[in-house]
């Protein structure tokens, strides 16, 4: 019996360097829109290289690659998609075709890329390489921000059941969802609270795109600015990974004007991921880098948070768990703040 040879002690390494590789042939054929053009069945190779304007020995060589790793089956020339290649098509439920346009496109890409200046200097890496914060970025790059809203749908994947499980606020009338994107959570949370209606608020290009559906007579939309001010009168300001975009000056400044917007009894829910301390291992540890690079904004602790809100005039009452990464941060308006 022949002994396994050992791995080396860079293996770890060099596994990281060539997910770089495959990362990039992903984001390659799901621009070309191959995976929408095996959608209907098989095709030869022939067929795409002449569809997506390739050359027939270059794409080959790439899908071989992704099929060695689950995402074609081949048989001869032709290719056909797996279950998971599948889920890279337009409009599949998951968002992954956005999830890789986006988070391996020219925005994510080349702020990231950017880390040591950002390191060196303190600016934001999509400063540094567009020369705009990454909001006003999407402003400028409409098809890009509409990708970017429906790749929260595939980064957060089932979050918004998580956390809507997990959401034990009695009596909830209104729910404000400030900077709630395309309305996913919030649907998901006043599917769990039926007597609650709801307000969606958000940038007005964000706003142009939602349809709340069959949520229309309980939920309706407002557009604005939330460093300016959000709506008032709500007793649940419900802030889901609006917080950790911002430094604490800008997050304060959030968090301020849903406290003073806030009914009377009411509470501020943010949902996060909440670090822990030391050395365990937390995806968050990793979106604090995304944060670092593309906002300017960061993950924070639980004692983070608590002084955080303490400077906003809010009490930290309670951090929930989720069946997710993420936790529901509970806090008050303090008193006489």
């Amino acid at each position: 019996m022949t002994e396994e040879t050992p791995a080396p002690p860079h293996a770890a390494i060099l596994d990281l360097a060539m997910g770089s590789v495959l990362a990039r042939a992903l984001f390659a054929v799901t621009e070309l829109g191959i995976p929408d053009l095996l959608a209907d069945g098989p095709l030869a190779v022939g067929a795409l290289t002449e569809k997506t304007g390739t050359t027939p020995d270059s794409l080959p060589r790439v899908l071989r690659a992704l099929a060695a790793v689950g995402y074609f089956h081949t048989e001869g020339d032709r290719y056909t998609l797996t279950d998971l290649g599948r889920t890279l098509t337009s409009g599949h439920p998951t968002a992954a075709r956005e999830l890789v346009l986006s988070m391996l496109g020219p925005l994510f890409t080349n702020s990231l890329q950017r880390l040591s200046d950002t390191l060196r200097t303190g600016r934001t890496g999509a400063d540094l390489a567009f020369g705009v914060p990454v909001f006003d970025y999407f402003g400028k790059h409409a098809d890009e921000g509409a990708s970017f809203n429906q790749t929260m749908i595939a980064f957060h994947g089932t979050e918004p059941a998580a956390v809507a499980g997990a959401w034990d606020l009695p009596q909830v009338e209104h729910i404000v969802d400030v900077g709630g994107g395309v309305g996913t959570l919030l649907r998901a949370v006043l599917e769990q609270a039926p007597a609650a209606r709801g307000t969606l608020f958000d940038r007005p290009d964000v706003i142009a795109q939602v349809n709340l559906g069959d949520l229309g007579e309980r939920c309706r939309t407002e557009a604005g600015d939330f460093f300016t001010s959000v709506p008032r009168g709500g007793d649940v300001y419900l802030l889901s990974h609006i917080v950790h975009d911002w430094d604490d000056d800008a997050a304060r400044r959030i968090l301020t004007n849903a406290r003073e917007a806030i009914a009377e009894g009411g509470r501020v829910i943010l949902v996060e991921m909440v670090l822990p301390t030391g050395d365990q291992d937390h995806p968050g540890k990793f979106l604090d880098l995304v944060m670092l690079s593309l906002t300017g904004g960061r993950e924070r602790t639980e004692e983070q948070y608590r002084e955080l809100l303490a400077s906003a005039g809010l009490d930290l009452v309670r951090v929930l768990s989720t069946n997710s990464p993420v936790s529901i941060i509970e806090a008050a308006p303090t008193v006489g703040a």
